[in-house]
């Protein structure tokens, strides 16, 4: 028997490449959606560079999505691509919402017209929720977005039901909640704190500058965010999934275990910019993730300890060098 065939979009960012990996282990044939084929400065993909093939393409050009599509003729896609820096989507709203809604029907109509029997997983967020009106989330919550990445994503996991009720399609909308590790970039709240800590920790800053300590977050590990998008694919009927640890933790906490780990303590490292401080959120984005559970038999398997850990120590050997 041939291996399966899979599509990643977003395959050098955080969760294509631990799902590039995933996949590689699991015997598949991986193809992943780049923009420039040719770059070898990849560096999430060290380990599988040589057992993945690249494709171009780029989410404002539909044409480039349906070329990589027509010629991989994947058994299974993972549309993981799109603009992740929330706040950033509030400069071009457009784009946003072309990047993400534009892209995933796109991607969806054409693998509907190539071959009915594609399974495709769409990576959508817990920002479809907004202010939800409850907390923890699960998959029938009220979805009230409050920013131009969480209408975009929303318009995204609205396609995925509307083409799976009326077309039957196999595709699944994957509600993520923050998930983290080493190769996520430095612009991203977790991963500034667990460089401030270790940077302080070597002697090469004084301190860290943040805002609400308070906030709360559900965190995970992008490796067991992406090992739940590939059982939802196994699954024996589509369906909709949040993937989230379930447990609610502030700032504050990141910051204790990153600066445990590096083995010091924030007392006096820590200065708040009101700038950095967001209103309150009424309704946490926590997660409930009992349907995946009970459905797909996920969970998460690292710890958030175990998480801030890995990240530290990335760090401290980053800056070591």
């Amino acid at each position: 028997m041939s291996a399966r065939r899979a599509l990643i979009t977003g395959i050098a960012g955080q969760d294509g490449s631990y799902l590039a990996e995933l996949l590689v282990d699991k015997g598949y044939d991986v193809t992943g959606v780049v923009r420039d084929p040719e770059d070898r400065a990849l560096p999430n993909l060290a380990g599988v560079r040589d057992r993945v093939a690249l494709v171009a393409g780029d989410l404002l050009d539909p044409i480039t999505l349906i070329d990589a599509l027509g010629a991989v003729r994947p058994h299974e896609i993972y549309h993981l691509a799109a603009p992740t820096f929330v706040p950033a989507s509030w400069e071009d709203p457009a784009e946003v919402l072309e990047a993400i809604g534009g892209a995933t029907a796109t991607l969806l109509g054409a693998a509907r017209r190539l071959d009915s029997e594609m399974r495709v997983f769409v990576a959508t967020s817990s920002e479809v929720f907004g202010d939800a009106g409850e907390s923890p989330q699960h998959e029938r919550s009220p979805m009230r977005p409050r920013s131009p990445y969480g209408v975009a994503k929303l318009a995204a996991h609205g396609l995925v039901g509307a083409l799976r009720g009326h077309f039957g399609m196999f595709v699944v909308s994957g509600i993520t909640y923050n998930h983290e590790s080493p190769r996520r970039p430095a612009h991203f709240l977790p991963r500034k704190v667990t460089r401030g800590a270790a940077a302080i920790a070597l002697g090469l800053e004084e301190e860290l500058v943040l805002g609400d300590l308070d906030a709360v977050r559900d965190w995970s590990h992008a490796a067991d965010i992406v090992r739940g998008a590939w059982l939802s694919l196994q699954a024996d009927a589509p369906d909709d999934y949040v993937f989230a640890s379930g447990l609610g933790r502030t700032v504050g906490d990141l910051v204790n275990a990153a600066f445990a780990t590096a083995g010091i303590s924030p007392e006096g490292r820590i200065r708040i910019d009101p700038a950095f401080v967001r209103p309150p959120e009424p309704w946490p984005p926590v997660g409930d993730p009992s349907h995946a559970r009970t459905a797909l038999g996920w969970a998460p398997e690292i710890s958030f300890d175990t998480l801030i850990a890995e990240m530290v120590a990335a760090d401290l050997a980053e800056l070591r060098a």
